[in-house]
């Protein structure tokens, strides 16, 4: 059978966009300052568990390493990074891992994991690093009230996201790359806190990560909004026993995004399926009028929706 016109269109579409952005990306990129230097991290062993003395020593370590990545970024001269990265050493800010080169990388626990039975990791999308960090952890914070006690909210940024509207936002390398880790760390959690629910939620090109490390992994809920598409073709692709839901925001401009693979000469460009559509498979989840970077705001319809996921409240049905 022919393609479709529609999906013709689609289809050079995605293709335009890739090309514009292997174009326009580099030149643009040529003229970013140079990173900002950090200190290799001290290896840290695996949280064995979840008490108090075991989680202050990571949280400890955690915030000695934040502190060496300030310090060396005012000797760089960075005055932006370095005040950011004191914002993130204080008492009270609790990092189990962090990395501050290229970019940099850190897990931060929003509420006290120690007597946490349920557990949100989230896991942010393209454009998300130590410069544009703040949205992340101002979303763990209010998903963490809507829970209410008994719950910790992860924010999971172990990864080297792409640049928003790159080729490397296009294409699964990144988040290939992010999957071991991706899995390491749940498994690392699931172990310390075996009783606890344990939930994924996955934004936009961290949704292509989570559909990348879901096999095997024993979580509740795997939670893809605003997405692009995973690479899978439906849910029973994703080889998961999670329950798998999704949601899009009727302001969210992603709606835009063509929901195609395209198999170039020297990589793949875009996802697939969207998990919103009826033949992907997964519960469908109330997201209101969220726009792409609004499913977390305070009060907001999708901000329920996710929090009765993460508490096992909610109901729902295949679309």
């Amino acid at each position: 059978m022919a393609p479709s016109p529609r999906s013709g269109r689609a289809r050079r579409a995605l293709l335009t966009a890739f090309v514009t952005a292997s174009v326009a990306l580099p030149v643009s990129g040529a003229a970013r300052p140079a990173a900002v230097p950090a200190p290799a991290p001290a290896a840290v062993a695996p949280l064995e568990s979840a008490g108090s003395s075991a989680l202050e020593a990571r949280y400890a370590a955690g915030r000695a390493e934040i502190r060496a990545a300030r310090d060396m970024a005012a000797r760089h001269g960075d005055r932006r990074r370095a005040t950011a990265l004191t914002a993130m050493a204080r008492p009270g800010r609790t990092f189990l891992m962090f990395d501050g080169r290229d970019g940099g990388r850190g897990v931060e626990v929003v509420g006290d994991l120690s007597r946490a039975r349920r557990i949100a990791v989230l896991v942010p999308g393209a454009g998300v690093d130590l410069d544009h960090y703040g949205r992340l952890r101002r979303g763990a914070g209010a998903l963490l009230d809507e829970l209410g006690s008994g719950s910790a909210v992860v924010a999971w940024l172990g990864y080297r996201t792409p640049a928003m509207l790159s080729p490397a936002a296009m294409t699964p390398g990144r988040a290939d790359e992010a999957a071991p880790a991706l899995r390491s760390f749940v498994r690392e959690l699931s172990a310390a806190k075996p009783s606890a629910r344990v939930s994924l939620l996955c934004h936009s090109y961290g949704s292509v990560v989570c559909a990348r490390a879901a096999s095997g992994l024993e979580v509740a809920d795997l939670v893809l909004y605003g997405s692009p598409g995973t690479g899978a073709a439906d849910a029973a692709d994703l080889r998961t026993g999670a329950r798998v839901w999704a949601g899009l925001g009727a302001d969210d401009w992603i709606a835009g995004v063509p929901h195609l693979e395209i198999a170039l000469p020297w990589v793949t460009a875009g996802f697939g399926t969207d998990p919103v559509a009826p033949e992907f498979g997964a519960e469908v989840f109330d997201a209101g009028g969220a726009g792409h970077s609004g499913y977390l705001e305070p009060g907001s319809v999708s901000l329920r929706s996710i929090a009765g996921i993460v508490t096992g409240t909610a109901g729902g049905g295949h679309a």
